[in-house]
Protein backbone atom coordinates (compact mmCIF):
# COMPACT_ATOMS: atom_id res chain seq x y z
CA UNK A 1 0.00 0.00 0.00
CA UNK A 2 2.61 2.68 0.93
CA UNK A 3 4.39 1.84 -2.88
CA UNK A 4 1.42 3.31 -4.63
CA UNK A 5 0.56 6.15 -2.08
CA UNK A 6 3.91 6.87 -2.92
CA UNK A 7 3.25 6.53 -6.76
CA UNK A 8 0.22 8.35 -6.82
CA UNK A 9 1.63 11.13 -4.93
CA UNK A 10 4.35 11.34 -7.70
CA UNK A 11 1.37 11.65 -10.52
CA UNK A 12 -0.44 14.00 -8.23
CA UNK A 13 2.44 16.21 -7.85
CA UNK A 14 3.13 15.61 -11.45
CA UNK A 15 -0.61 16.93 -12.41
CA UNK A 16 -0.78 19.57 -9.94
CA UNK A 17 2.49 21.16 -11.19
CA UNK A 18 1.34 21.06 -15.08
CA UNK A 19 -1.10 24.34 -15.74
CA UNK A 20 -2.79 23.66 -19.22
CA UNK A 21 -2.55 27.03 -21.76
CA UNK A 22 -4.69 26.79 -24.68
CA UNK A 23 -2.24 27.98 -27.38
CA UNK A 24 -3.69 30.29 -30.65
CA UNK A 25 0.11 31.31 -31.33
CA UNK A 26 1.36 31.59 -34.78
CA UNK A 27 4.31 28.81 -35.02
CA UNK A 28 6.75 31.40 -35.42
CA UNK A 29 6.08 32.39 -31.97
CA UNK A 30 4.40 28.99 -30.37
CA UNK A 31 5.30 27.96 -26.81
CA UNK A 32 6.97 24.69 -27.71
CA UNK A 33 7.42 23.62 -24.33
CA UNK A 34 3.94 24.38 -23.34
CA UNK A 35 2.63 22.32 -26.40
CA UNK A 36 4.95 19.33 -25.51
CA UNK A 37 2.74 19.51 -22.28
CA UNK A 38 -0.14 20.12 -23.35
CA UNK A 39 0.26 17.01 -25.88
CA UNK A 40 0.93 14.31 -23.20
CA UNK A 41 -1.85 15.47 -21.41
CA UNK A 42 -4.02 15.49 -24.05
CA UNK A 43 -2.82 11.52 -24.98
CA UNK A 44 -2.81 10.91 -21.06
CA UNK A 45 -6.54 11.88 -20.74
CA UNK A 46 -7.64 10.57 -23.79
CA UNK A 47 -8.26 14.27 -25.34
CA UNK A 48 -7.62 14.74 -29.42
CA UNK A 49 -3.64 15.54 -29.45
CA UNK A 50 -4.11 16.20 -33.21
CA UNK A 51 -3.62 20.12 -33.28
CA UNK A 52 -0.36 20.07 -30.94
CA UNK A 53 1.30 16.65 -33.15
CA UNK A 54 0.79 19.30 -36.33
CA UNK A 55 2.19 22.21 -34.34
CA UNK A 56 4.81 20.07 -33.59
CA UNK A 57 5.61 18.87 -37.11
CA UNK A 58 5.34 22.20 -38.65
CA UNK A 59 7.67 24.32 -35.88
CA UNK A 60 9.67 26.40 -36.97
CA UNK A 61 13.47 24.71 -36.48
CA UNK A 62 15.18 28.23 -35.73
CA UNK A 63 12.13 29.17 -33.24
CA UNK A 64 12.07 26.12 -31.45
CA UNK A 65 16.28 26.61 -31.47
CA UNK A 66 15.76 30.02 -29.58
CA UNK A 67 13.25 28.94 -27.31
CA UNK A 68 15.38 25.58 -26.20
CA UNK A 69 18.28 27.48 -24.75
CA UNK A 70 18.78 26.19 -21.68
CA UNK A 71 19.68 22.27 -20.59
CA UNK A 72 16.25 22.76 -18.36
CA UNK A 73 14.01 23.62 -21.45
CA UNK A 74 15.35 20.65 -23.34
CA UNK A 75 15.04 18.00 -20.96
CA UNK A 76 11.82 19.34 -20.05
CA UNK A 77 10.57 19.38 -23.86
CA UNK A 78 11.84 16.09 -24.85
CA UNK A 79 11.13 13.91 -21.53
CA UNK A 80 7.34 15.22 -22.95
CA UNK A 81 7.47 14.62 -26.51
CA UNK A 82 9.19 11.11 -25.61
CA UNK A 83 7.07 9.82 -23.12
CA UNK A 84 3.41 11.19 -24.89
CA UNK A 85 4.77 9.82 -28.57
CA UNK A 86 5.66 6.35 -26.34
CA UNK A 87 1.81 6.60 -24.83
CA UNK A 88 -0.14 7.10 -28.42
CA UNK A 89 1.81 4.81 -30.40
CA UNK A 90 1.25 2.16 -27.99
CA UNK A 91 -2.35 2.86 -27.51
CA UNK A 92 -3.05 2.74 -31.17
CA UNK A 93 -0.93 -0.48 -31.30
CA UNK A 94 0.10 -2.31 -28.93
CA UNK A 95 1.70 -4.90 -31.01
CA UNK A 96 4.36 -2.76 -31.96
CA UNK A 97 6.05 -3.17 -28.62
CA UNK A 98 6.36 -7.01 -29.90
CA UNK A 99 9.07 -5.56 -31.68
CA UNK A 100 11.53 -3.78 -29.50
CA UNK A 101 14.11 -3.10 -31.52
CA UNK A 102 12.20 -1.47 -34.35
CA UNK A 103 9.79 0.35 -32.12
CA UNK A 104 13.06 2.49 -30.66
CA UNK A 105 14.96 2.68 -33.80
CA UNK A 106 12.06 3.46 -36.58
CA UNK A 107 11.68 7.33 -37.27
CA UNK A 108 7.56 7.68 -36.12
CA UNK A 109 8.06 11.08 -34.62
CA UNK A 110 8.56 14.33 -36.74
CA UNK A 111 9.70 17.94 -34.77
CA UNK A 112 10.21 20.59 -37.14
CA UNK A 113 10.17 18.80 -40.14
CA UNK A 114 12.51 16.45 -39.24
CA UNK A 115 11.94 12.49 -38.63
CA UNK A 116 12.91 11.57 -35.27
CA UNK A 117 13.26 7.69 -33.61
CA UNK A 118 13.20 7.06 -29.75
CA UNK A 119 16.54 6.64 -29.93
CA UNK A 120 17.38 9.90 -31.49
CA UNK A 121 15.46 11.82 -28.81
CA UNK A 122 16.65 9.56 -26.21
CA UNK A 123 20.28 8.85 -26.66
CA UNK A 124 21.20 11.61 -29.06
CA UNK A 125 19.23 14.37 -27.53
CA UNK A 126 18.99 13.69 -23.69
CA UNK A 127 22.03 11.50 -23.62
CA UNK A 128 24.21 14.02 -25.57
CA UNK A 129 25.07 11.51 -28.69
CA UNK A 130 25.52 8.41 -27.29
CA UNK A 131 25.42 4.68 -29.28
CA UNK A 132 23.69 2.02 -27.38
CA UNK A 133 26.34 -0.44 -26.99
CA UNK A 134 25.53 -3.93 -24.50
CA UNK A 135 24.86 -2.46 -21.04
CA UNK A 136 26.57 0.55 -21.66
CA UNK A 137 26.99 3.32 -24.44
CA UNK A 138 29.84 4.64 -26.96
CA UNK A 139 30.24 8.36 -28.00
CA UNK A 140 28.92 9.37 -31.04
CA UNK A 141 31.95 10.54 -33.19
CA UNK A 142 29.61 12.21 -35.74
CA UNK A 143 26.33 13.33 -34.88
CA UNK A 144 23.44 15.87 -37.44
CA UNK A 145 22.84 19.14 -37.04
CA UNK A 146 19.80 18.51 -35.54
CA UNK A 147 21.03 16.42 -32.48
CA UNK A 148 23.64 19.08 -32.03
CA UNK A 149 21.71 22.12 -31.88
CA UNK A 150 19.12 20.37 -29.69
CA UNK A 151 20.95 18.15 -27.41
CA UNK A 152 22.01 18.32 -24.00
CA UNK A 153 24.95 20.48 -22.83
CA UNK A 154 25.28 18.29 -19.98
CA UNK A 155 24.02 14.72 -19.22
CA UNK A 156 21.75 13.73 -16.46
CA UNK A 157 21.91 10.58 -15.43
CA UNK A 158 18.13 11.10 -13.82
CA UNK A 159 16.36 10.90 -16.81
CA UNK A 160 16.73 7.18 -16.59
CA UNK A 161 13.99 7.83 -14.45
CA UNK A 162 11.83 10.16 -15.69
CA UNK A 163 11.71 8.43 -19.85
CA UNK A 164 8.13 6.11 -19.88
CA UNK A 165 9.46 3.10 -22.63
CA UNK A 166 6.04 0.92 -22.15
CA UNK A 167 7.35 -1.82 -19.97
CA UNK A 168 5.74 -2.44 -16.91
CA UNK A 169 8.92 -1.33 -15.27
CA UNK A 170 9.14 1.88 -16.73
CA UNK A 171 8.28 4.80 -14.16
CA UNK A 172 5.49 6.80 -14.04
CA UNK A 173 4.91 9.35 -16.44
CA UNK A 174 4.98 13.00 -15.35
CA UNK A 175 4.47 16.54 -17.32
CA UNK A 176 7.99 18.04 -17.02
CA UNK A 177 8.53 22.03 -16.35
CA UNK A 178 11.53 23.72 -16.95
CA UNK A 179 10.98 25.68 -14.14
CA UNK A 180 10.30 23.16 -11.91
CA UNK A 181 12.88 19.95 -13.89
CA UNK A 182 15.45 19.41 -11.06
CA UNK A 183 13.32 19.01 -8.42
CA UNK A 184 10.77 17.01 -10.60
CA UNK A 185 14.13 14.53 -11.62
CA UNK A 186 14.92 14.58 -8.04
CA UNK A 187 11.23 13.39 -6.83
CA UNK A 188 11.22 10.71 -9.82
CA UNK A 189 14.26 9.20 -8.91
CA UNK A 190 13.88 9.14 -5.44
CA UNK A 191 9.84 7.80 -5.81
CA UNK A 192 11.02 4.80 -8.68
CA UNK A 193 13.44 3.69 -6.33
CA UNK A 194 11.45 3.53 -3.07
CA UNK A 195 8.91 1.87 -5.40
CA UNK A 196 10.62 -0.81 -7.15
CA UNK A 197 13.72 -1.74 -4.90
CA UNK A 198 13.93 -4.55 -2.16
CA UNK A 199 16.64 -4.42 -0.03
CA UNK A 200 17.02 -8.45 2.58
CA UNK A 201 18.19 -7.23 5.72
CA UNK A 202 19.34 -11.26 6.44
CA UNK A 203 21.25 -11.29 3.12
CA UNK A 204 22.16 -7.40 2.79
CA UNK A 205 21.13 -7.64 -0.49
CA UNK A 206 19.27 -4.92 -2.67
CA UNK A 207 16.98 -6.22 -5.17
CA UNK A 208 16.97 -3.87 -8.46
CA UNK A 209 14.28 -3.70 -11.64
CA UNK A 210 15.22 -4.63 -15.24
CA UNK A 211 15.46 -1.29 -15.87
CA UNK A 212 18.49 -0.40 -13.79
CA UNK A 213 20.81 -3.08 -15.87
CA UNK A 214 20.06 -0.79 -19.02
CA UNK A 215 23.01 1.03 -19.69
CA UNK A 216 24.85 0.42 -16.50
CA UNK A 217 28.32 0.26 -17.33
CA UNK A 218 30.10 2.57 -19.65
CA UNK A 219 32.88 1.13 -21.87
CA UNK A 220 35.85 1.96 -18.85
CA UNK A 221 33.73 -0.36 -16.80
CA UNK A 222 32.36 2.25 -14.45
CA UNK A 223 28.68 2.63 -13.69
CA UNK A 224 26.36 4.91 -14.07
CA UNK A 225 22.76 5.13 -12.57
Amino acid sequence: MKNKIVRSALLSFALISFTIQQSNATMTDTNYVSVSQQLLYAIRTGDRSDTFIKLLEDADEKALQKELQTDALKKAFWLNIYNAFVQKLLSENPGKYKNRNAFFSDKQIVIAHHKLSFDNIEHGILRRSKIKWSLGYLNKPFAGNFEKTFRVDILDKRIHFALNCGAKSCPPIAYYDPAKIDMQLRLAMINYLRNETEYNTASNIIYLPKIMDWFGVISAGKKML
